[in-house]
């Protein structure tokens, strides 16, 4: 049986994170990971290789504000929040990301 990909397109891991922060409030990368993997019924997967680096930038970007604390199970970890700036990053991303589906919508449905 084929494994099937489910790796996030380039571009959209900003907005995923953005989203899922903005909604579900201060998460380390690990519980960014999971949100996304269970909102997603399992059918998209964040590697830590691509994650921590996104939120590294997206932090450098004053998208995100990052402080460390311990997780539920006493671990040292980074938590991350969207800053105002983030939020206004994640208004972009999602009309961007409106416009990128609608466009491949529209090859689709070409007769």
């Amino acid at each position: 049986m084929p494994k099937h990909k489910n790796d996030i397109l380039q571009g959209t891991l900003a907005l995923l994170v953005l989203q899922t922060l903005a909604t579900r409030g201060s998460l380390h990368g690990y519980a960014i990971t999971g949100v996304i993997k269970s909102a997603s019924a399992d059918l998209l997967r964040v590697e830590e290789g691509s994650l921590y680096p996104a939120l590294h930038r997206m932090e450098q970007q004053g998208w995100l504000k990052g402080k460390w604390g311990l997780t539920d199970k006493n671990r040292e970890a980074r938590f991350y929040q969207v800053t105002r700036s983030g939020r206004a990053q994640l208004t972009r991303e999602r009309a961007s990301w409106a416009r990128l589906t609608e466009g491949v919508d529209r090859v689709l449905s070409y007769a």
